[in-house]
């Protein structure tokens, strides 16, 4: 293994959160045909003008890009970003530097997207969806851990991989 087990657990906790997040919303929404549990609280507090009602959100006509939810998406996205990690620490030194090159290209992927669905919430909708905050924290948490990972001198896998 090119990691500790705890540096790979850091680098697989975001993506199962992520995970869990997504796959609550396509339940409910997608097959129970319900909102998510928290969607809406009322007299929740207003936060910059927003308040919590994942229903606005979840519902809008920017929860899609032709006919693909975008929580489907982020499912795809984290299911992805945890098989990189998993080839990152199994395979051998040459494929893993590949691998580390485009789990980190992977994440800035999700993290420049990542912007303009806060810009949505925040200032189009006027609402803000507990599910797609938490995955949106955890692909930023994500990109920071990678970064970390990139010029750490103490991380193991830029050791193992880069020497």
């Amino acid at each position: 293994m090119r990691a500790t087990r705890s540096e790979f657990l850091i680098l697989t906790i975001m993506s199962i959160i992520g995970i869990i997040s997504s796959f609550i919303v396509i339940y409910e929404l997608d097959v129970l045909g319900t909102l998510p549990p928290l969607c809406t609280l009322p007299n929740s507090p207003y936060i910059f003008g927003s308040q919590l009602n994942c229903a606005k959100v979840l519902l809008s006509s920017y929860s899609e890009i032709d006919g693909v939810s975008l929580d489907f998406l982020a499912a795809v996205w984290f299911i992805v970003n945890l098989g990189l990690v998993s080839a990152l620490v199994s395979l051998r030194k040459e494929i893993s530097r590949i691998i580390f090159k485009v789990l980190f290209a992977w994440r800035f992927i999700g993290l420049a997207i990542v912007p303009y669905l806060i810009y949505l919430e925040f200032v189009v909708l006027h609402a803000i969806c507990l599910y797609c905050t938490i995955m949106h924290a955890a692909i930023i948490i994500d990109f920071i851990i990678i970064t970390f990972l990139v010029f750490s001198d103490k991380s193991k896998i830029k050791r193992d991989i880069f020497g």
